[in-house]
């Protein structure tokens, strides 16, 4: 250790001993500071020992009692797991129709699996698809599509397995959805160190309406909120491990406890980071479903190294961010970055894999679209080695160019669109399938007077998105106020998911955009509910009456998805209940 080091080392220690002066002159007024703590409880907050009171209560031994108080912490995201998989599964087939913008992504699903490229579909192809006997009239004549194969890729393992119908287009996003439902429960109680919170915020993700109706419809959007959800939940078991890491480096002082050292948390480096690349392999996945998990990737490369220098900095780095800089970036930068570029490019593997057949008469066949432009229309054909691979990537690269165009010149106006700002509101919910049966056709009752209504409407239920509304109030507050890193965590990712839209206000987009960020959302309530029944040291008075407050919204969180049920899973309802339902003019 050089004399610097240690003088750095040495002040710290000094740190950790010696009251400040401000410290000292509050004491005058009572203050008596702060227990001093083992700083590996601070880097890596333990999670509370689980208690076996309610195990005991019913009869069974200390030490099954044990051991089901620390199973529960998987027990319980299962069981909510296993409730959210029920819902989405239910009747997964109704409506037996091509609903909304299934009309795209199922048949391009379907068309991956024979051609390994988008082909061209006859106008009438979906009552085609849906007619008993099915016809499938699809070709091999390349379509230009505007979304990149994961999401469609994800949607054709399902109709792999049960065929080109609803149960089979809708099945993997109902499976994501019923894991996300699981991984969220376990990304909250990693967040939270609080398996209550955490099986909390998973079920109110199970009971969101917008997240209900996305896992049962073929759209990219619940597939994207997937591997993003995935990618945070990674970065947050690295986050763990490598603050462990520095803790375990730490000197330890006679009294026990580890101590800041300014020369481990600037010097030590962190190792291999598997999560980390795990974390980048899914936001590849997230980028090569939709566009917009760029912005997601920017955001959590950017949180990932900002816990990084709050890691070096409780372990007594005195240059935190400059420490991080050389240590951590770089790392973080090529566990990410490269590794989603990868990924991305890897997914377009069956438009790679597809090179097709070329005539003079009817020039290429069997190949994707704009697979050979380098070749003919770009003039930019490479000859040598490496011309296999330079050409489709060029051809690629002019393929994305053209659909960013057409994605920021999209401004034809639709009846569903609706701002970003109405968003966390709810206001101009999207209607993915409305019909009026008449009395005893189609599920209506044949004994009302009037016709009946059968909708699909994107809604996420209203309380749980109101709440989320105060919830992320008050996450401001802890982040800003009480350097909250959790609250920070979730406000991160949930504008990862909302504020990049606000630059595209003249583009046609849609309310459904939203489920992306929904599971922060949910978070983000859970977290304002914990703080509602309060910490474990208030009064017992005090906890009481917060549990009894935080129930209340839960309960009523509940029986709001219960009334709108119906007119998320398309049930034919009197056309006077579907009004009632109507609660915003924007709705309908």
């Amino acid at each position: 250790m050089t004399s610097d080091t240690a003088t750095h080392a040495q002040r710290g220690q000094a740190a950790e001993q010696q009251p400040l002066p401000w410290q000292l002159r509050l004491r005058r007024f009572g203050y008596a500071g702060r227990a001093r703590t083992d700083v590996r409880d601070r880097l890596v907050p333990p999670f509370p020992e689980p208690g076996t009171r309610l195990w005991t209560a019913l009869g069974i031994g200390p030490v099954p009692a044990h051991r089901l108080a620390h199973w529960l912490g998987w027990i319980g995201p299962l069981l909510v797991a296993l409730f959210a998989g029920l819902l989405r599964f239910w009747r997964l087939g109704s409506p037996d129709e091509v609903i909304f913008d299934e009309t795209y992504y199922a048949k391009d699903a379907w068309s991956l699996l024979q051609y390994g490229y988008e082909g061209t579909w006859s106008k009438n192809a979906n009552d085609q698809i849906v007619a008993d006997p099915q016809r499938i009239p699809l070709s091999d004549a390349p379509s230009y599509v505007v979304h990149p194969p994961v999401g469609k890729w994800v949607i054709a393992l399902g109709e792999q397995f049960f065929g080109l119908n609803p149960f089979g287009w809708r099945f993997m996003v109902a499976l994501l959805g019923t894991l996300s439902v699981l991984m969220l429960c376990r990304i909250g109680r990693r967040l939270f160190r609080s398996t209550a919170l955490g099986c909390l915020a998973g079920g109110l993700l199970a009971v969101d309406g917008l997240h209900f109706v996305m896992s049962r419809t073929a759209l990219l959007d619940l597939v994207l909120m997937f591997f993003i959800l995935a990618a945070f939940g990674a970065l947050l078991v690295d986050r763990d491990q490598a603050r462990a890491r520095l803790a375990a480096a730490l000197p330890v002082g006679a009294d026990g406890l580890a101590r800041p050292d300014a020369t481990v948390a600037e010097r030590l480096g962190l190792g291999w980071r598997p999560w980390r690349v795990l974390a980048g392999v899914s936001l590849g996945l997230a980028c090569g479903t939709k566009w917009n998990g760029l912005y997601v990737l920017a955001a959590f490369g950017l949180m990932t190294v900002v816990w990084d220098a709050g890691a070096r900095r409780t372990a007594g780095a005195w240059h935190p961010y400059r420490t991080a800089l050389r240590r951590d970036v770089p790392w973080a930068f090529l566990a990410t970055v490269p590794v989603a570029i990868a990924t991305y490019v890897a997914s377009w593997a069956g438009w790679f894999a597809n090179s097709g057949s070329h005539s003079e008469e009817l020039g290429w066949r069997h190949s994707g679209y704009f697979r050979h432009w380098a070749e003919t229309d770009g003039g930019h054909s490479s000859d040598g080695a490496f011309a296999w691979l330079l050409n489709p990537l060029r051809s690629l690269w002019h393929y994305e160019k053209e659909v960013y165009d057409f994605h920021v010149g999209l401004d034809s106006p639709h009846t569903y669109q609706s701002n970003p700002w109405t968003w966390l509101i709810q206001s101009r919910p999207v209607s993915y399938f409305y019909e009026s049966p008449e009395p005893g056709t189609a599920g209506c009752p044949s004994d009302t007077s009037e016709k009946c209504a059968r909708e699909v409407l994107a809604l996420g239920t209203p309380l749980l998105w109101w709440a989320a509304c105060f919830a992320l109030l008050y996450l401001l507050y802890r982040w800003a106020l009480r350097r909250d890193w959790r609250a920070g965590a979730i406000l991160g990712a949930t504008a990862a998911g909302l504020l990049p839209w606000f630059a595209y206000q003249d583009r046609t987009i849609f309310s459904f955009y939203a489920v992306v960020f929904i599971p922060f959302l949910c978070l983000a309530v859970a977290m304002m509910l914990g703080a509602i029944v309060g910490p474990h040291a208030a009064t017992e008075r005090r906890r009481t009456v917060g549990a009894v407050g935080a129930g209340a919204l839960v309960l009523l969180i509940v029986w709001n998805f219960i009334y709108f049920f119906p007119i998320y899973t398309g049930q034919a309802i009197p056309l006077e209940a579907w009004r009632d339902r109507m609660w915003l003019d924007t709705w309908i």
